[in-house]
């Protein structure tokens, strides 16, 4: 028996296909905005060698940062971290592209470099701001390129007068007191330190000791004794002369960015390289 055609047993008329829509869908990439942040490598005054050897910057010469964002620019006006003092170690560590590196731990040359760095991605090259000249006193206003920099990668030897040790500390002879001072490189531990001892002798109406608190925290040993009982009192009766004369070797053996630039007064004409002054300009600029 021939099999029959079901449509033509029941009457029933085939189904008109529905016409096609004249509304396309839109494509995924029409409809999502995506944008990058684009990277950069950052040098490092140390090249990675005071790091300890377990260290993840341990002979590692550049770091990768991110471009600043307007989310960034959030953190550096958080009222609450400025007043804390620690809204650039925040935005530092947003900015970082490997989680693994603690800003704390850098020593401070290398810091340095990240925040100027950081700087520049963020508002440019050109840094605004006033600055009073050393020889009319007036306040001017001056725009320095923060693209003039120079690398300290630091240990440099002055003659005899500094050596190197194993460990990665410095021995430093002091001229008048004859006396060998180990000293180590600070890091951004070490400034977050000093900024909570400050706070705590304003809190108690004591009088500032910026120079001596920090040279507790870089001085290791004193003629082989690193005793804190030692180091503290020969901290309190150093000779003005070495303690000058420490503050020039550490200057001159430490990794750092060097930013100094040629000054000329626009009220006076007085002409002079000076520091770039790091005020509130540099990361609130009044534009």
């Amino acid at each position: 028996m021939t099999a029959r055609n079901n449509e033509d047993r029941v009457g029933a008329i085939p189904a008109t296909p529905p016409p096609p829509s004249l509304e396309q869908p839109r494509a995924k990439s029409e409809t999502t905005f995506s944008f990058t942040t684009p990277t950069e490598f950052v040098e490092l005054p140390s090249c990675g060698r005071y790091y300890p050897s377990e260290h993840p910057l341990y002979g590692v010469d550049t770091l990768e940062i991110r471009y600043m964002t307007a989310k960034d620019e959030d953190i550096l006006t958080s009222r609450s971290l400025l007043k804390k003092g620690i809204a650039i170690e925040r935005m530092l560590e947003n900015i970082l592209v490997d989680k693994n590196i603690k800003v704390d731990d850098l020593l401070v040359g290398d810091k340095n470099a990240l925040i100027v760095a950081a700087r520049v991605t963020g508002y440019g090259e050109d840094y605004e701001t006033k600055i009073i000249c050393p020889a009319c006193t007036e306040t001017v206003g001056y725009t320095f390129d923060l693209t003039d920099k120079k690398m300290n990668a630091g240990g440099e030897l002055i003659a005899h007068d500094v050596r190197e040790t194993e460990s990665g500390t410095f021995l430093i002879k002091l001229p008048v007191s004859k006396v060998d001072l180990e000293v180590r490189f600070l890091t951004g531990h070490d400034e977050k330190k000093l900024a909570e001892i400050s706070e705590r002798r304003r809190k108690h109406n004591l009088s500032e000791a910026v120079l001596t608190d920090q040279f507790r925290q870089m001085i290791v040993s004193v003629n082989g004794d690193n005793k804190m009982e030692t180091v503290g009192s020969f901290i309190d009766a150093m000779p003005a002369q070495d303690s000058r004369h420490l503050r020039l070797m550490y200057s001159t053996i430490i990794p750092n960015i060097e930013l100094n630039q040629s000054f000329t007064c626009s009220s006076c004409g007085y002409e002079e390289e000076v520091d770039v002054p790091f005020t509130a300009d540099f990361f609130w600029p009044r534009r």
